[in-house]
């Protein structure tokens, strides 16, 4: 493979405004639209970095730097407007992270690209609010940080509590939510506000493989490792008071919980599984992609509708397993404060996936267009009076959670109408990673995290002490750059600032 001068690339890269830059065609090869990405001064010298470091002869291995990633996505079958990078993009599998892409459903040759959903199906944010403030929780704060960590399973290879038949399984994969409202794991009110109602429609577990099943069967109910997490937050700033009452946020100092995991071993191996097909059907029906981990299918294809389903069968497994660490937590918090979860106001002020593909319909040119919408590490941002959004979040557009890093910061957004026209209603999803894991275990000391997290009084409760160098907060881009970008942007809106005063990891 020819290597390009960095100078060279540089010709195809143009900055449009302050916060966006265009990838022209003709970056990658085949490229049938534009690629875009948003970032701010510091977020730009990162992907340009990136960029350069990749144009060094005899650079080999490892993912392709975003922004080819972002323009090999713009060369897929059936992709309309742009291929469109967030600013917490960074390299991964087949699509980076951060990069979605929406293709026409009305079009023959549109695909269906596990890359673009992730392996961890419907990873996804919740957040609930209380009625405590960290003057109740500091007295108590390691006791309740213990609770938490007692009550939901965490690690590598944790395994649920809530009690799962195969049976079960099967209902809960088919329903969602629905399965653990009937269940008596989440109020009413939790699926109201949760992005699809926590319920993909078209999920059939027959689509799943047995392999899939066994690996889900334990672990439905348990936060994993990585980059989840369970943080007791408290409200620092609050950018749009209006907004934020909306979502029973009143005050600074307000507690909050905020849960980030996904569908777990099953997730993972519904997209192992389809990928094997999908390269199957790619010989097949002669599709050409310029990086075979974008392997994929046409839409309408037996591989690409048995992916949808199964696809959507793990994303009702990852909203059953937040619902289920909700009722966990909710027991936490009661069993210390000696009050019912109602009696500490702890409800859902949302739950956003930001893994995932899912059917929309979005003007493209002016005219209304149903289209397969992957979002990779994007989340969901719709604006005010979108009929998709709860009855309570009508007049402030929808809340967008955005996790932060391990000792810093998270914020709530809500999307925009200008969000909706440029990125399909899509927003940034965390930090991103700026250090692979590898680097961040070789050059991060343990317990020098600990010793800065102590400082900044945050406890923390962790299963595997690795972890904590691969998440420390050097790991990752700043999360404040991340959604300032957003903001001035104009994609998403600044809402309000958590800071998190324990953390409990996988």
């Amino acid at each position: 493979m020819v290597v390009r001068p960095y100078n060279e690339e540089l010709e195809y890269l143009e900055r449009k405004t302050p916060f966006k830059w265009e990838i022209k065609k003709g970056f990658q090869p085949n490229m049938k639209v534009e690629g875009v990405f948003y970032v701010n001064t510091f977020l730009e010298k990162l992907m340009l970095e990136e960029l350069q470091n990749s144009c060094r002869p005899g650079m080999i291995g490892g993912f392709l730097p975003g922004v080819k990633q972002i323009a090999n996505v713009a060369a897929l079958p059936g992709i309309v407007h742009k291929s469109i990078g967030l600013p917490d993009i960074h390299s991964g599998y087949g699509f980076a992270i951060g990069n979605m892409a929406a293709f026409d459903m009305d079009d023959p040759q549109s695909i269906v690209s596990p890359g673009g959903v992730g392996f961890d199906i419907n990873c996804g944010v919740r957040l609930l609010r209380t009625n405590l403030f960290e003057k109740d929780v500091q007295p108590v704060k390691e006791q309740l940080a213990q609770s938490m960590f007692d009550h939901i399973p965490v690690g590598v290879g944790s395994k649920g509590i809530i009690p799962m038949n195969a049976n079960d399984l099967e209902e809960a994969l088919e329903m969602g939510m629905d399965w653990s409202l009937r269940e008596g794991y989440a109020w009413a009110e939790d699926k109201e506000h949760c992005e699809e109602n926590g319920r993909m429609l078209n999920a059939d577990s027959s689509k799943v493989s047995m392999r899939a099943r066994k690996r889900g069967l334990p672990q439905l109910g348990t936060l994993g490792a990585g980059n989840h997490y369970a943080e007791i937050q408290v409200v620092d700033e609050v950018y749009d008071k209006w907004a934020a009452k909306k979502m029973g946020i009143e005050n600074i100092g307000q507690v909050c919980v905020m849960i980030h995991s996904g569908s777990r071993g099953f997730g993972h191996q519904v997209a192992t599984d389809a990928l094997l097909e999908m390269e199957k059907a790619m010989k097949r029906d002669q599709i050409e992609v310029n990086d075979r981990q974008l392997a994929c299918a046409r839409i309408n294809s037996n591989e690409g509708q048995n992916y949808l389903k199964a696809m959507s069968a793990a994303a009702n497994f990852a909203w059953v397993n937040r619902s289920s660490m909700t009722f966990l937590a909710r027991q936490a918090f009661a069993k210390q404060f000696k009050l019912t979860p109602d009696d500490l106001d702890m409800h859902v002020i949302y739950d956003v996936s930001h893994n995932i593909a899912k059917m929309e319909q979005h003007y493209i040119d002016g005219k209304l267009k149903h289209l397969l919408v992957h979002r990779k590490g994007s989340t969901r941002a719709f604006p005010p009076y979108h009929p998709l959004i709860p009855v309570d979040y009508q007049l402030t557009g929808q809340p967008v959670l955005i996790g932060g890093t391990m000792g810093t910061c998270s914020y709530v957004l809500t999307g925009t109408e200008q969000g909706m026209n440029e990125t399909f209603g899509s927003t940034c999803h965390g930090a991103g990673r700026a250090l692979s894991r590898a680097k961040s275990r070789r050059n991060i000391d343990y317990n020098d995290v600990l010793e800065k997290l102590s400082q900044q009084g945050i406890s923390i409760r962790v299963a595997s002490p690795k972890l904590v160098m691969e998440e420390s907060p050097e790991s990752y881009k700043n999360v404040t750059d991340v959604v300032n970008t957003c903001h001035e942007a104009g994609i998403s809106k600044k809402t309000v600032k958590l800071r998190p005063i324990a953390v409990i990891k996988g």
